[in-house]
């Protein structure tokens, strides 16, 4: 086998990102992609194990955090929402160049929608409209508590809800829906399509180690028939969601000391009465409960998925030593290492409240569940709904000074400093980020060709809004939205 110059590492949204923006960039480039499952996307990026929201901030909660003055944090939810656009321009560069298909196969408009209850969260939500509608990023946000309104947005929601319920909603049409499974798959049938990329599925990473030249050595194991092999490469991107600390361990790397995981899983309730399903039409998220996860938040989600219109509600957590949906129960156990207990230990000591919540979810009864979506569609039977397992999450535990360690619900980008190797942790807001991410490792583990005037020119075609700022130019922002929303067949207004 011919040495690549890049391997990557899990067949999901982020390897495919990457692996289509370096073929774009340097279309001689030879790529080597290893995945362990059958086919791409059966993990984290698979519509069934994906919120598929479209991560831009528009209605998740967690991403504006009230200070202790009562004011309301904007700055992560601003940052999440240009790196959205960013994602969307590369799609619609692809779709306009004939390199995705039909847009229809993994991206809808659907509006986006954030729903409270009760004094303090009304007013919680009305700071919130207000720090975010005065950016352009977020102008088209509506604000409402007229009880008409809100029924109109929202009316499985609103019937038979009790009247003297203080409730208020923010309503964003430009939100969307995203299959990021089938996204996926359409970006692996196009790179496997190109000279110089080899993808082999069922394949395993057994060892990773670089050698005195900087070079990678991979051992590896074809699961289909026992076979083994090594493979070499000067870069290797460990992008293999919940496995990517099992892998980042094995390269062991100084950068990678300290590092530790702690997994949650999750379930959905499915609908299966197609007049509910017919009856709604937009995202509702919640507040989460106290200790539960980002990735719990509540949500009422109008997905579409290979075509067919779906409703699912969730999710609601749980506790599992699996790192994978399709991993095993001794990876918690496989991934304790002398430099990470103690941060890992710590993380847990400092999170009795998450540990607590877990632990009710998992013992939580059909009927809570049940309970739980009755807060968001009062009208709601249990006969109507049926039990889905949602994907995996490993949340990063990381050395801290002060704590020891703390755990972190966001995306952590783990490069070496010779930019030979980096590697993807965490879980949400992962996938919808997925184009800035990738262009951060870019500029990490690529720095010299990051600065040639042709990376740049051919960035610039990719993604016209590479190198400025959007919540700072609203025409800019308009002319991108327009031009998006024209090829992806997205409301604009």
């Amino acid at each position: 086998m011919e040495n690549p110059d890049v391997i990557l590492v899990g067949a999901g949204i982020m390897s495919a990102t990457l692996g289509v923006f370096l073929k774009e960039l340097q279309p001689d480039i030879k790529i080597h992609i290893y995945e362990r499952l059958n086919q791409p996307a059966l993990e984290s990026s698979d519509a069934w194990n994906n919120a598929g929201t479209g991560h831009s901030a528009f209605c998740e909660l967690n991403y504006t955090p009230q200070n202790e003055d009562g004011s309301v944090d904007a700055k992560k939810a601003i940052k999440i929402a240009e790196s959205f656009e960013l994602s969307k321009q590369l799609w619609s560069y692809l779709v306009a160049n004939d390199k995705l298909p039909n847009p229809d196969s993994f991206i809808h408009s659907i509006p986006h929608l954030s729903f409270v209850w009760g004094k303090e969260n009304v007013e919680y939500l009305k700071k919130r409209y207000d720090a975010l509608v005065q950016n352009p990023l977020f102008s088209k946000m509506q604000f409402s508590t007229d009880a008409t309104q809100l029924n109109s947005w929202m009316p499985l929601v609103m019937n038979n809800r009790d009247a003297n319920q203080e409730i208020a909603a923010t309503y964003m049409p430009l939100g969307t829906d995203v299959n990021f499974g089938n996204l996926t798959r359409s970006l692996f049938d196009y790179l496997s399509k190109q000279e110089g990329v080899s993808v082999f599925y069922n394949h395993e990473i057994k060892k990773i180690r670089q050698n005195d030249d900087k070079h990678w050595r991979l051992k590896i194991t074809n699961l289909s028939d026992g076979s083994k092999l090594k493979d070499y490469s000067k870069f290797v991107f460990i992008g293999a969601g919940g496995g990517s600390l099992l892998l980042l361990e094995k390269a062991n790397v100084k950068e990678g000391e300290g590092f530790g995981g702690f997994p949650v899983s999750g379930q959905w309730l499915k609908c299966t009465n197609e007049d509910i399903i017919k009856n709604h039409h937009v995202k509702v998220y919640g507040k989460a409960s106290v200790g539960a996860p980002p990735m719990s938040v509540p949500h009422l989600d109008t997905r579409i998925i290979n075509g067919k219109k779906e409703l699912l509600f969730g999710p609601y957590a749980g506790f599992s030593t699996k790192f994978l949906k399709n991993g095993s129960y001794l990876d918690l156990i496989k991934s304790l290492e002398i430099d990470n207990i103690i941060p890992m230990i710590s993380a847990g000591f400092h999170n009795i409240e998450l540990t607590k919540y877990l632990i009710e979810q998992v013992m939580q009864s059909d009927e809570k569940r049940i309970e739980a979506l009755q807060e968001y569609f009062p009208d709601a039977k249990a006969e109507d709904w049926e039990l889905l397992q949602a994907g995996q999450r490993v949340q990063v535990i990381k050395k801290d000074e002060k704590e020891g360690g703390i755990l972190e619900f966001g995306t952590e980008v783990i490069t070496t400093q010779d930019g030979t190797l980096a590697c993807l942790l965490g879980a949400s807001p992962g996938a919808s980020t997925a184009v800035s991410i990738m262009i951060d490792v870019l500029n990490k583990c690529f720095k010299d060709e990051m600065n040639s005037e042709k990376w740049h020119e051919k960035l610039k075609e990719m993604i016209p809004s590479y190198e400025s700022s959007l919540n700072e130019n609203e025409q800019l922002l308009k002319e991108i939205r327009a031009n998006n929303c024209a090829i992806l067949k997205l409301n604009n207004e």
